[in-house]
């Protein structure tokens, strides 16, 4: 009988020990996290914060899920693993025995050596325990400092916003989130992120914490030499996956928990799925980290396939991601460059709103990506036409089929149409315009 642990309750490792119970019903399961007993939505922590959600409404599962499952939860801290015997300790002193052993411990904020970094009322944003520190940090705040340009910070500077708190934003990009997104997005998620009053400093870095006598967070300090006060700092400058307990079990980690195409580790029967995983693909030195919510729930789904002797590989699929920048959306999907210019891509900007959409494309003009902020695309149709390695004339015709309102579908086509018909040898033949509102507004391109 195959007696499986799996370390860490995030989606990875639940999924895990859902599909684990779905394939094998007399395995034995057992799930340790320090963090909680029960597994939440780690997306939803910041609707606790602002006071939209409660503890109930972010557990997936209802408390007795998990014993009619029959898998096992142990809140409890793992503090060695032994490989060879296949026996992990816990912090209680407790022990469990092992025949398959899945790692799923998740990520850490980095931190880069600031000094201040480890004073009182300075954290990142990853933990239920996270949460329930910024409850008690910001209590009596009024202004606080987000460091790190990345989707945690915006999510935080959301958070404080909603409790009334002035925010400093200090991202060392040119403009929000740059190295990700192509200029024209960058540019308008910034200005999206100054009208709802974030103090946002571009192309600034920080030197230091400042702290008191009692090493408690009074303000930073920035390269430029530049004093904020402040009575929080947030670091929200990445993440690094958690590897530690893989290391003291001779387990083989680079950046994270190296593992091949199958989720197997160098040790035999120990997988490691999730934000800690690096997978290695053959004639590869350096892996590819996923910390996604649809990567790690796929990877979960993997790991208990292999345990369970399917010799299943893992695929990932074409890219996708979407997130919030307060209230705009931002769906991406397949591979849009940092890079993206006129060359490489379609875009379309509406100027009286904050809504576009850029279609990347390769040498021979097939679609290769999206990028879209204030519209909604369907998921299934834009993958269908990235794996179809559709041209970008096929694309833009059929548009509206892609577009999830297809009241807003009817208006934005026709303009995006003669976007593409300003630089096309092609041209496609402009749809009518329905809607009276939407005739008003002028396209940037």
């Amino acid at each position: 009988m195959k007696n499986v642990v799996i370390i860490g309750n995030g989606v990875a490792g639940i999924t895990c020990a859902r599909e684990l119970r779905k394939r094998d019903s007399s395995a034995s399961i057992t799930v340790i996290s320090r963090e909680s007993q029960y597994h939440y939505s780690r997306p939803a922590l910041m609707y606790l914060y602002m006071g939209h959600m409660q503890w109930s409404d972010v557990m997936p599962y209802p408390a007795d899920f998990w014993a009619k499952n029959r898998i096992e939860l142990v809140h409890d801290t793992v503090v060695s693993c032994d490989t060879e015997i296949q026996t992990v300790t816990l912090a209680s002193g407790a022990t469990k025995t092992y025949t398959h052993l899945v790692l799923a411990t998740g990520s850490s904020v980095n931190k880069f050596g600031w000094p201040g970094q480890d004073a009182k009322n300075v954290q990142g944003l990853y933990t239920l325990q996270d949460i329930e520190s910024m409850e008690t940090s910001t209590a009596e705040c009024d202004r606080a400092v987000i460091v790190g340009g990345g989707l945690i910070g915006i999510e935080m500077c959301e958070m404080l916003l909603s409790r009334g708190i002035e925010v400093t934003f200090l991202v060392r990009e040119a403009e929000y989130w740059n190295n990700v997104l192509p200029k024209e997005e960058a540019q308008l998620v910034s200005r999206h992120i100054g009208k709802h009053g974030v103090d946002l400093r571009l192309q600034t870095e920080l030197a230091e914490i400042r702290t008191d006598t009692n090493n408690v967070a009074v303000g930073v300090r920035t390269k430029d030499g530049e004093k904020i006060s402040c009575s929080f700092v947030g670091l929200t400058a990445g993440v690094h996956p958690n590897t530690d307990l893989a290391e003291q079990s001779n387990i083989d980690c680079g950046r994270g928990v190296l593992v091949n195409q199958y989720l197997q580790t160098n040790i035999p029967n120990v997988y490691a799925v999730g934000d800690c995983a690096e997978i290695l693909l053959p004639g590869q030195t350096r892996g590819v980290v996923e910390q996604l919510w649809y990567t790690g729930k796929n990877q979960g789904i993997v790991a208990a396939q292999n345990i369970c002797d399917a010799n299943q590989l893992y695929e990932r699929g074409i890219w996708y991601n979407s997130a919030k920048f307060m209230e705009l959306d931002y769906h991406t999907y397949g591979q849009v460059p940092a890079t993206s210019t006129d060359s490489t891509s379609l875009f379309w900007q509406c100027r009286n709103t904050e809504k576009c959409l850029r279609i990347a494309f390769d040498d021979q003009r097939r679609v290769t990506g999206f990028n879209s902020l204030g519209i909604r695309l369907r998921h299934k149709v834009c993958e269908q036409w990235i794996a179809d390695g559709a041209s970008l004339r096929l694309v833009v015709q059929q548009l509206s089929s892609a577009l999830f309102d297809p009241e807003f579908s009817t208006d934005v086509v026709p303009d995006i149409v003669l976007s593409y018909n300003a630089r096309a040898t092609d041209p496609i033949p402009v749809p009518k315009r329905k809607n009276s509102f939407w005739s008003k507004l002028i396209p940037v391109k």
